[in-house]
């Protein structure tokens, strides 16, 4: 069972060092990441919309008139960059003017 083990972990490492060799120091950019359309399904799913201004605050969950994802707990980034990533999309950016009905206030 030993070596079983010992042979999983060899075949990792190996994985691993040429993962780290084929493109050493690489990091993810924001501006690698593709901007979310408002037709995707996850998008439509959850409201979101390019202009929060578009948007009636009546129809919100929490009525406010200055929600958008620039304001919004959920987003990441660098403030004042017009498009930024967010947790509710991983792997795309969302437009800082934007909005979706998971909109939470930062704390």
């Amino acid at each position: 069972m030993s070596k079983i083990a010992r042979r999983q972990f060899m075949q990792l490492s190996a994985v691993a060092a040429a993962g780290l060799v084929v493109r050493p120091g690489r990091e993810a950019q924001a501006q690698d990441m593709p901007k979310i359309e408002e037709s995707d399904p996850v998008a439509q799913s959850l409201k979101y919309t390019h202009d929060a201004s578009a948007v009636d605050p009546a129809s919100r969950a929490n009525p406010a008139a200055d929600q958008n994802c620039a304001n919004c707990a959920l987003i990441q980034g660098a403030d004042g960059d017009a498009w930024r990533p967010c947790q509710i999309f991983p792997g795309k950016l969302v437009n800082s003017a934007g909005w979706c009905s998971v909109w939470a206030p930062k704390a």
